[in-house]
């Protein structure tokens, strides 16, 4: 009758057709281009067949339909907002004309049905559901919001309530929500789905109930004024960096007394301007960056043998917090110490991790004893013979690396790769110590590591590949996002995070305030600003951080001037691990730290001030922090310490917080264009070389190209 390369249009029974998503290409199905134009034909060709009494909408694979092709938005978004609303337009009348289809239509969903995927079944008089099945809305996570229909035609089914919450929250619906908000009408066991959807079809028939139900989805629907209200409120606060949430709740409330054409038009036209939005740009190209990083993490893993049985040295809280995640995702754990106790606080640490995920109810208490039996604390090194990654987590100290690394190497076998965690020292230089250093490979965990998502996966001057494939497929198995970096001070994320360290310690030095500072970053989107993430880092930490990754990139970094964090290591003020820094701390009732300003900051910084308070507006302060940043970044791309700017990217948005809705620097930049970036830099240029732009920069500011 109709066969596509996404849609096949077949007699299913008597007078029954039955439209099946089928992408001959891959194994989901998407909403993308070519599939709004199949079904607009295979519409054409099901309103002309004869004797035609209903319609089943079903899909052959696992999932009913994934959404849209997200890889399609950066083209059609980067064009103006007429042509993206004029877009949608069109393919919501294709929307519509299968919806208005003289008989009633009922969607089988067999598995996830997500942003246009729910919008189909939507579209459908009825919705039966597999009880494996989940749904939901989740363009918020992309910085958009429905833009076939979804926003029109939920409400009008599941009222207004279970619409802001599932179109504001954009979270997964379990197949028992789903009926419970009365959006699908039936759940079924999986092998009992098509023939419960052709039951309800052929119910429909008969009582012709189908025709009340679309003449209410075309139709307004009523309002609760109080709903509404509650839902602005709530989404106000992240509306400034994340528009979409609040804009789809507004438009929904003004279209709620239109009829389904009317407010598919406003739809229209406010997706076209959310689709413009910063938020859409950088949350569109972080998911595009993840597919890529994912796949990129796949390859390497089908590299290298995956890793059964694991060594950890070192139970301090990266070592345990590495054990922990290990055993979490079935890895047997030798965790290896030199003192009793630290192996008692490491197992200690693994059944308050466990504890807490039984009391949430993520995990069972059996599960939870089995993780921890999984995890086998030594105090030498005859467990580790059978063991085939090892990760080194002893303290940042070159020799003391060196001389745990050189000794486990004589205790497991040829083929075991060994890692060291760390943030900044040479993974060449510990190599040295090897007697087989292509099998050593660099593996940066973020602290705390059953939270923090990526590891940074360091190829040292001597590392093989098969080294970076078994420690890229070990960060995988751990639920972490692995990336590639090439060895050099610092790596990727603390070597781009120092400028911006930098600028500001030199503008606390010119006179800035540091509460000020924190201010203005928080209030750009940075979970915390500069001074209190020092607190938080420690300060005695950072400043070996620091001196590290200075004198390695002398030049530019070079810290020749007296600055705060030096002042306040000095002053035994370190920052939450001791109670005072920037900030002073105090435990609330739950044991977490809570911050106070301590007058005494200011009076010990005016110390260090090379004339009096200085006055800063809140841009100067964010070029002077973050101008080093995006520049620092771009020497990375350029010099090739990362393969591509979207994992410099994602690298900053999972290592440090750099938020979301701005992308990563270097899509930042590309937001700002380079143009305008470059401009700024030589405003400050006679701040010093860390301002300065790289050639790369000059050269696309000129050219109009960008980073991605």
């Amino acid at each position: 009758m109709f066969t596509g390369q996404s849609i096949r249009v077949a007699v299913a029974a008597q007078g029954i057709v039955e439209l099946c998503f089928d992408a001959r290409d891959g194994s989901v199905n998407k909403l993308d281009r070519r599939t709004i134009d199949e079904l607009r034909a295979a519409t054409q060709v099901i309103r002309g067949v004869q004797a035609l009494r209903a319609v089943l909408v079903t899909s052959a694979k696992e999932a009913f339909i994934v959404g849209a092709d997200i890889f399609e938005f950066p083209a059609l978004f980067a064009q103006a907002p007429q042509r993206i609303e004029a877009f949608v337009a069109q393919a919501n009348e294709v929307f519509a004309a299968f919806e208005d289809l003289d008989v009633p239509i009922v969607t089988a969903l067999n598995g996830l049905a997500l942003g246009g995927g729910l919008e189909v079944a939507l579209a459908s008089d009825a919705r039966v559901m597999s009880e494996a099945a989940q749904i939901g809305l989740p363009e918020v996570s992309l910085g958009l919001f429905p833009g076939f229909g979804g926003t029109v035609r939920l409400p009008r089914i599941a009222g207004a309530a279970a619409a802001v919450d599932w179109i504001g929250t954009g979270k997964l619906q379990s197949a028992q929500r789903a009926l419970a908000a009365g959006v699908v009408e039936k759940l079924v066991a999986p092998a009992a789905l098509r023939q419960a959807a052709i039951e309800v079809l052929e119910s429909l028939v008969r009582s012709g109930e189908w025709r009340a139900r679309r003449e209410r989805r075309h139709g307004p629907f009523a309002a609760d004024a109080t709903v509404f209200l509650e839902a602005r409120r709530a989404l106000a606060p992240a509306a400034t960096h994340q528009p979409a949430a609040l804009a789809a709740v507004e438009l929904m409330e003004r279209a709620a007394g239109s009829t389904r054409d009317q407010a598919l038009r406003l739809e229209n036209a406010a997706f076209a301007q959310i689709a413009k939005t910063q938020a859409a740009a950088s949350l569109i190209q972080l998911f595009i960056n993840d597919q890529a990083i994912r796949k990129k993490a796949k390859e390497y893993a089908q590299a290298a043998p995956k890793a059964r049985r694991a060594a950890i040295l070192g139970a301090g809280i990266m070592g345990g917090g590495i054990a922990y995640t290990a055993a979490a995702r079935g890895i047997a754990v030798t965790m290896k110490d030199i003192r009793q106790e630290a192996l008692d606080a490491g197992i200690a640490e693994a059944r308050r991790l466990l504890s807490k995920q039984v009391d949430s109810g993520r995990m069972q208490p059996e599960q939870a004893e089995h993780v921890l039996a999984a995890i086998r604390p030594t105090l030498d090194y005859r467990d580790l013979g059978d063991v085939d990654f090892v990760v080194e987590a002893v303290v940042e100290s070159m020799a003391v690396k060196k001389s745990v690394l050189a000794e486990v190497e004589q205790r497991v076998g040829a083929g075991t790769v060994l890692a060291s965690n760390t943030s900044s020292l040479s993974i060449s230089e510990m190599a040295g110590a090897l007697r087989r250093p292509a099998s050593f490979v660099g593996m940066h965990f973020f602290n705390p590591v059953p939270q923090m998502p990526l590891v940074e996966v360091i190829r040292g001057s001597q590392t093989q590949e098969q080294a970076v494939a078994a420690a890229v497929g070990f960060a995988s198995v751990l639920g972490k996002t692995p990336i590639v970096v090439r060895e050099c001070p610092g790596f990727l994320v603390n070597r781009i995070l120092m400028p911006y360290m930098l600028g500001f310690l030199r503008a606390v030095r010119d006179g800035a305030d540091y509460l000020e500072i924190d201010r203005v970053m928080e209030a750009f989107g940075w979970p915390m600003g500069p001074a209190y993430l020092q607190d938080v880092v420690g300060m005695d930490t950072l400043l070996h951080v620091l001196e590290t990754i200075s004198a390695g990139f002398a030049e530019r970094m070079r810290c020749d001037f007296p600055h705060a964090v030096e002042l306040l290591v000095r002053n035994n003020r370190l920052g939450q691990k001791n109670g005072v820094g920037y900030y002073r701390y105090e435990s609330d009732p739950k044991g977490r730290a809570r911050k106070s300003i301590d007058p005494a900051t200011a009076t010990l910084l005016a110390g260090i001030r090379t004339g009096g308070r200085g006055t800063f507006n809140d841009q100067e302060l964010l070029d002077r922090l973050m101008l080093p940043l995006i520049i620092e970044a771009a020497r990375c791309l350029e010099e090739g310490i990362a393969a591509s700017a979207g994992e410099v990217d994602t690298s900053l948005v999972l290592g440090l917080g750099f938020p979301r809705h701005a992308g990563g620097p270097l899509k930042y930049a590309d937001w700002l264009g380079l143009k305008q970036v470059v401009a700024q830099c030589e405003k400050y240029a006679a701040l010093g070389p860390l301002y300065m732009p790289t050639e790369g920069m000059r050269r696309a500011a000129r050219d109009g190209t960008t980073f991605h």
